[in-house]
């Protein structure tokens, strides 16, 4: 089917149906309803070869992600599905628009990273850009997007909330919230796994878990704290110091489900029983929180729904079927999922079988 097969179902001129598939503007509500429901029948959908053409509408969304922690996941066999989840929640809603999404790697700590970029948009001239962390908060990207009059929507930005669509989930709170879930369950010894300095959500996490320890008047040791870098195995290396340096400990929070995961390999591996003698929490609630042994308490981040949210406000027409409640700065909900990695603390035991 062609342009000329809707045009003629539909009524209407060549030029019509164009102004309909390309989102431009002063577009009575009629005629677009009439041409969309054409090329619904036909079952009409654009070749990208001709979305190319100048002055045409490329229907593509691109969303950015970190080069470096996208890789290292990949090399390591053990993966994240990070990725795959906000993929998924944004092609929902690119496929509803018939646009598409193209997913590309983007080291932000690069010395051409806007001569690469503005090459980037010129050779796919995207619609509009899903910015990922840490790009979601680095000004160098956020200033050639706006050079370039490029429309993009930020994931967990830190800062500067006034650029962008601004797409979140408030990660210092769901911090303190599992950190409070560890002191109801009994625990005063919680020790923390940072994520990498770089991402603005390590920050925030780390801050919502010194937000809860403060607030119940619970003291924080130095060595309770341990850098990480949301990868398994910063998981596990944090693991073998903690259980070394500070026995004393009955649970830990890692920054994510990886590291995680990580901790509890090792503690396993040394004969650390879990949650008998360790509580052990993560947060994202990847796949792997619910397969393991035991299964992981966690936070729920709602990736998916902040992908959506943030197609929402980049693509036309569904930004313009959300009217009013198109906001530029959305507030996802998520959730504290407990499982049976942690429970009550059986502190004398757990202190002296690891002391020994």
């Amino acid at each position: 089917m062609t342009i000329y097969d809707v045009a003629a179902k539909a009524g209407v001129s060549i030029k019509s149906v164009s102004r309909v598939l390309n989102n431009e503007p002063n577009v009575s509500p009629a005629l677009r309803a009439k041409v969309e429901a054409a090329a619904s029948d036909l079952g009409y959908r654009r070749s990208l070869s001709a979305r190319s053409l100048a002055g045409a509408s490329s229907s593509l969304i691109a969303v950015l992600v970190d080069a470096d922690l996208t890789i290292e996941h990949w090399k390591s066999g053990r993966g994240s599905d990070y990725l795959g989840r906000l993929e998924f929640g944004a092609l929902m809603e690119a496929r509803q628009a018939d646009y598409h999404l193209m997913v590309e790697l983007v080291d932000h700590n690069s010395p051409v990273l806007e001569r690469d970029l503005m090459a980037l948009l010129n050779s796919i001239r995207p619609e509009g850009v899903i910015l990922t962390p840490p790009n979601s908060d680095n000004g160098k990207v956020m200033d050639v997007l706006e050079a370039a009059n490029t429309p993009y929507a930020r994931i967990g930005p830190e800062a500067a909330f006034e650029r962008g669509f601004c797409i979140e989930m408030d990660e210092r709170r769901a911090s303190a919230e599992m950190t409070e879930h560890l002191i109801a369950l009994g625990h005063r010894r919680i020790a923390f796994v940072t994520g990498p300095i770089a991402y603005g959500a390590s920050r925030r996490r780390l801050a919502g878990y010194h937000d809860a320890m403060s607030a119940a008047g619970l003291p924080v040791q130095g060595g309770w704290i341990v850098q990480g870098d949301f990868t398994f195995g910063s998981g596990a290396a944090a693991a073998n110091r903690l259980l070394d340096d500070s026995p004393e400990i009955t649970a830990v929070f890692a920054s994510n489900d990886d590291t995680a995961l990580g901790v509890m390999q090792a503690a396993t591996r040394r004969g650390v029983a879990i949650p008998d003698e360790l509580s052990i929490a993560g947060f994202d609630d990847s796949p792997g929180a619910g397969f393991s042994t035991p299964d992981l308490t966690t936070i729920r981040q709602p990736v998916a729904e902040m992908a959506a949210a943030a197609s929402q406000r980049l693509i036309p027409p569904l930004r313009r079927l959300l009217g009013e409640a198109a906001s530029d700065r959305v507030i996802v909900a998520h959730d504290l999922i407990a499982r049976h990695s942690t429970a009550r603390p059986r502190l004398d035991n757990a202190v002296m079988i690891r002391s020994i």
